[in-house]
């Protein structure tokens, strides 16, 4: 079966009536639990945006405690996984500021952790690869927050 496009879609969608649509969205609910993150942040957490970040930053930071620091391996492990949760979070998300808010309170939590990110290649091109997402994001910005959040990247 192919997939028709977005705009057949659409199309087909402003012709059903709200109870079809209900019963649509809680049917791709119930196949992956990325469509159902989704629909929860759309639903519950797109009209309060600080609410969403803090609970993500709080998430982050247990997140970055079990990483198992005993060899470099474990800790590249633990950061790939936040950074798989992060990306996710910024994908629902779609706003810029929301990403690089994100993504600075990233690198600054790895920076007050003391991991051993210079002694690994790959950890440094991890950490080098958030600063250029930072910087292209702070680039869509407005010059305000550009230049606010420009400070903060210079201390990283």
């Amino acid at each position: 079966m192919q997939a028709a496009t977005i705009y057949d879609i659409k199309k087909e969608l402003n012709t059903l009536k709200p109870t079809q649509l209900t019963s649509l969205c809680l049917r791709l609910a119930t196949y992956k639990k990325d469509n159902k993150e989704l629909l929860t942040y759309l639903l519950f957490e797109s009209e309060n945006e600080a609410r969403y970040i803090a609970g993500i930053k709080d998430e982050m930071e247990s997140q970055l405690e079990t990483i198992n620091k005993t060899q470099i391996y474990f800790i590249k492990k633990g950061l790939r996984k936040i950074l798989r949760y992060l990306d996710k979070c910024v994908r629902y998300s779609k706003n810029k500021e929301t990403e690089t808010e994100l993504r600075i309170f990233f690198c600054q939590k790895i920076n007050e952790s003391n991991l051993p990110i210079n002694r690994s290649k790959v950890l440094t091109n991890l950490y080098q690869g958030q600063i250029k997402k930072i910087k292209t994001a702070l680039s869509k910005l407005h010059e305000d927050l550009q230049y606010d959040y420009g400070i903060q990247l210079e201390k990283l």
